[in-house]
């Protein structure tokens, strides 16, 4: 599987849903408005009746969020079917948290990415948190002024402009709140972890008889930070589990599975005491203390890991399950009638959010101590030969563990004014200001030559002090060994401050050599959004009306400007760490002008087979100044031929133009990871073309029939490190575009009072899709076409002679297409009952019947679906009882298993487990909440999530299920 976004990755990385506590379920296609009444819905600037929406729409209320129990937004929108890939703290907490989005909360609809999912607050536009994107962060909406949240599919993007392509979540804010509200609620997981508080104060009051009101809100929400240390599953070696290439199913015995689940995991040959080679030979023979080193059970083609022994566990390595987040969130709302022609409308939000995550230590790898260092000779002095030196490996848990603290600042002005202009028509006219200001904090990053000269050290031959070598020979270039350059950010010499570190052991450090290398890095970013948007809506009902009433339009203007800064910290536009790469500024902007229209056409209306019958267009006219002009349009339309049966359906054409990132990002420099395709152990797991391409371009790269035979770049430490490479943004990009067809039927059955039921099958196709690969995914890409005559081998770099890749340029195309398709499912059901009380049965599902992506044209397709994240079925189901003071809930949330290996690699290695572990294990989730009224001002309520505890599956630490496990809260709520 080749993913276009990062989306995939980092969620099966993260290995985690995040809890998923069950609410009752989304409300849908609410029953008919009373004759006559008229509603602005989610995806359309015309008012009309609320049976008459095409759009398959599902709503999760204020209730549902209250009753689902979670202090983050995120983890209860991710029970709809369509936002179930969407990023929670999970995926961004710890090594998983991508630069500068640290505990950031982002929707993705359909599977399709962040940047392709169009979030709106009362149905207008706002800032991103990321600099660069269009993305997000749920963290900024506040919970307690939420009337409803709107998930639609399709036809988005002639209404609200680009980025829509999968589709739009609106956050629906209350308006016209007269009182006072307050809440408060706190939670813990069983074991005693994983805390959540929250808290909120709401005032409004109406004043002028009703036509002006103001509301004020204030609410705080944080949660604890969680290392994967501090949990048995992922921080005990013993209950930390991989599933990894068998040792004895070397050479391979297709009788037999080729990787079984293995515990204490370790990284060869690399130590938080120091691994340490004296005989140069590439296999450490001490650990730094001094004891023979103890190299554990080798385990050869699993990505240089061992099982026992001396070497650094895999458990706890990666950091925090769960980032450190706090939210202060402030809110008004106001708006004054002066007349039915001019009203005057404003909203104004300040949200201050800071999330701190630690991350993974820094590591040496074969790094050269010479043989004068005082420390290893005084470590190993009548215990082995120090005249050749020695090359160390080791994780620096001792120097400081690598952190990002985050602080975004959010601002948000709405303010405008409508009115009637006749009976038949409406204008509005409004501004939006929107900015987020981040300062990223990176906290203990070596900088490059003050490390390389503190290890460095030597014996003062005038004192016999133990002293950096930079500091009694200025002159010459920093550890030659090493590193071998001019010092850039010290003056060596006596007055240099370099004191010598050692690395010989584990906690054996100075603190002052510690405080003289590391530092904190403050990196700034600001994202400024300016929307000013102009409307005249009504119908044409003074003119003429058809059989099913007057013909409804909308027609407006819009000038959207995006700007976007990141400004590095001066050590790293210096490229002066030695763990972060070369990061210079970055700076864009773009602005679009637009003009729209719209026509509701109500054919027909209340006569015999034919209830309503309705149809809809919308177009939308753009001109970019990065893409130039696009157009969007959509064509609907509804029939109910009876009022208990409605027929409806979508066909779109969406946009999405590139972001200030895709666009505008410098080249950079980067560190990853990557498994070669090339490798024996993963050659079958590509397409057909992988082994010919392969042997293609390892020829290219000088190896001999008989090199390319042996080649085996898994079992090579020297190839397994983080290898350098390079991104950047295109210029060149052109917009994305997406056609969208719905179709679905609304079941409302007079004869079952209370019961509502809809189906809606939907499909989207992605083309000229722009493709950001990971370096791994750019390598594979590369031999997986019909040729190496492709975007991805040209930024692929291989070494001459070894064959190994020795750098990359990752870079957005216009190449890929995507393919999604499959139905929702929704049902509500509500009775009372003489002395019962009420009940409430709710349901909504979702069935992925294919999401396909082709990297370029011509090439295989990737069939994701049933991957993790993107499960063929799922759905979640409770029941709501309620008795005069007393309200229950009980819900379950499931989908079905996922494969655990892609397609690709089942086609190329079909032993390459055993049956039970092909498939992680289905999500069951039970989860129960009580509330009791003690009068109508005072509620008090808990509840349990993941009643029965769930846990992931084998080796997977938050997969399917969170690594929360059982959580328990309880809140209050007075509103006077």
């Amino acid at each position: 599987m080749n993913r276009t976004t990062l989306v995939a990755r980092r969620l099966l990385a993260a290995s985690a849903l995040p809890t998923l506590c069950l609410a009752p379920a989304f409300a849908q296609d609410a029953a008919p408005a009373d004759e006559g009444d008229t509603i602005v819905v989610t995806g359309s600037r015309i008012q009309r009746s609320d049976y008459n929406i095409p759009n398959p729409l599902v709503t999760v209320t204020a209730e549902n969020l209250e009753q689902a129990g979670n202090v983050q937004l995120v983890d209860t929108l991710r029970q709809n079917p369509a936002l179930i890939a969407s990023f929670s703290g999970a995926q961004t907490s710890g090594s998983l948290a991508d630069f500068g989005a640290v505990g950031v909360q982002l929707l993705n609809l359909r599977g399709l990415g962040e940047n392709r999912t169009l979030v709106l607050v009362n149905g207008r536009r706002h800032v991103s948190s990321i600099s660069g994107s269009a993305a997000v962060d749920v963290n900024t909406i506040p919970n307690d002024l939420i009337e409803g949240v709107d998930v639609l599919t399709g036809g988005a993007s002639a209404i609200y402009g680009a980025d829509g392509v999968s589709g739009v979540v609106n956050f629906r804010l209350m308006r016209n709140f007269d009182g006072f509200k307050a809440s408060g609620q706190v939670g813990i997981s069983s074991r005693g972890d994983a805390g959540q508080r929250y808290g909120s104060l709401t005032y409004g009051k109406n004043f002028s008889d009703g036509r002006g009101n103001i509301a004020l809100s204030y609410e705080y929400r944080d949660q604890d930070r969680l290392s994967s240390a501090n949990r048995y599953r992922t921080g005990n070696p013993l209950g930390t589990y991989g599933i990894v290439r068998d040792p004895n199913d070397i050479p391979d015995d297709p009788t037999r599975p080729d990787r079984v689940p293995t515990n204490n995991l370790r990284y060869a040959d690399s130590s938080p005491d120091g691994a340490v080679d004296l005989d140069l030979d590439g296999i450490p023979d001490f650990t730094g203390s001094g004891k023979v080193y103890d190299r554990g059970r080798l385990l050869p083609s699993s990505g240089g890991l061992t099982q026992g022994g001396d070497s650094t566990q895999l458990a706890g390595y990666q950091g925090d399950l769960q980032a450190y987040n706090r939210v202060h969130n402030f809110n008004l709302l106001s708006h004054y009638d002066f007349s039915d022609a001019f009203k005057v409308f404003v909203e104004a939000k300040y949200v201050k959010n800071r999330t701190f995550t630690l991350q993974q230590p820094s590591f040496d790898f074969f790094t050269y101590l010479s043989p004068d260092n005082p420390y290893l000779q005084d470590r190993y002095a009548g215990i082995a030969d120090t005249s050749q030196g020695a090359l160390i490996s080791r994780d620096n848990y001792d120097l400081g563990v690598r952190g990002e603290r985050n602080d975004r600042e959010t601002m948000r002005f709405v303010g405008g004014f409508e009115g009637r202009i006749s009976e038949h028509a409406n204008y509005e006219l409004s501004y939006t200001f929107g900015q987020t200001k981040s300062k990223v904090l990176l906290t203990d990053y070596r900088i490059g030559d003050r490390y390389w000269a503190a290890i460095d050290a030597v014996r003062d031959p005038a004192t016999g002090n133990i002293v950096c070598r930079s500091t009694i020979d200025p002159t010459a270039n920093i550890n030659p060994d090493n590193y071998d350059a001019p010092a850039s950010s010290f003056t060596p010499g006596a007055n240099s401050g370099c004191r010598p570190l050692n690395l010989l052991g584990n906690g054996v450090r100075d603190q002052a050599a510690l405080d003289w290398v590391n530092a904190d890095i403050l990196n700034r970013a600001r994202v400024q959004q300016h929307v000013v948007s102009g409307s005249i809506s009504g119908d044409f009902g003074q003119f003429f009306e058809l059989p099913g009433g007057p013909v409804g339009f909308a027609i407006g203007a819009e000038y959207r400007k995006e700007k976007s800064r990141f400004i590095p910290d001066q050590l790293l536009q210096d490229g002066a760490l030695q763990d972060f790469s070369l990061q210079l500024p970055e700076s864009g902007s773009f602005d679009v002008k637009e003009v729209f229209g719209e026509l509701s056409v109500p054919v027909l209306k209340e006569v015999p087979f034919a209830y309503n019958l309705s149809f809809g267009a919308a177009i939308r006219l753009s001109d970019y100044s990065t893409v130039g002009k696009t157009t969007t349009w959509k064509v609907d339309g509804t029939y109910a031929p009876i009022p208990d049966l409605t027929l409806r359906g979508t066909w779109s054409e969406a946009v999405r133009a590139p972001n200030i990132t895709e666009l505008f990002a410098p080249r950079n420099g980067g560190f990853s990871f990557i498994t070669d395709p090339c490798d024996p152990v993963a050659l079958p797991n590509g397409t057909q073309y992988r082994a010919a391409n392969c042997q293609a371009t390892l020829a290219a790269a000088g190896l001999s029939p008989a090199q390319i035979a042996a080649f085996n770049p898994e079992n090579d430490p020297t190839a397994t490190v983080s290898l350098p490479g390079f991104s950047g943004g295109n210029r060149d990009l052109r917009e994305e575009t997406a056609r969208t067809w719905t179709a679905g039927v609304v079941l409302r059955p007079r004869f079952i009072p209370g019961l509502t039921a809809s189906f809606d099958w939907y499909d989207i196709k992605l083309k000229n899709a722009v493709n950001t690969p990971t370096a791994e995914e750019l390598a594979q890409l590369c031999v997986d076409q019909p040729s190496l005559d492709n975007v991805y081998c040209q930024n692929i770099t291989r070494a001459s002679g070894t064959g190994y890749i020795s750098s990359y340029f990752v870079q957005p195309q216009n190449v890929a297409n995507f393919r999604t398709a499959g139905a929702d499912f929704k049902l509500n059901y509500g009775f009372d009952t003489a002395k019962m009380g009420s009940f409430a049965i709710g349901l909504v599902g979702g069935y992925l019947d294919r999401l396909e992506f082709i990297p370029t044209p011509g090439a295989t397709v990737n069939i994701d679906r049933g991957e993790a994240y993107y499960p063929k079925w799922n759905a979640t189901g409770d029941i709501t009882w309620k008795l005069d003071s007393l309200t229950v809930n009980y819900g379950i949330s499931w989908f079905s298993k996922t494969d655990r290996y892609t397609r690709e690699e089942l086609a190329g290695n079909p032993d390459i487990a055993a049956p039970e572990y092909l498939k992680y294990k289905e999500k069951w989730q039970h989860d129960l909440y009580v509330a009791y009224d003690v009068d109508k001002r005072f509620r008090f309520y808990m509840g349990v999530n993941n009643l029965f505890d769930q846990q992931p599956s084998i080796a997977s630490a938050n997969y399917p299920i969170s690594f929360v496990g059982r959580y328990m809260y309880a809140g209050a709520k007075i509103t006077m």
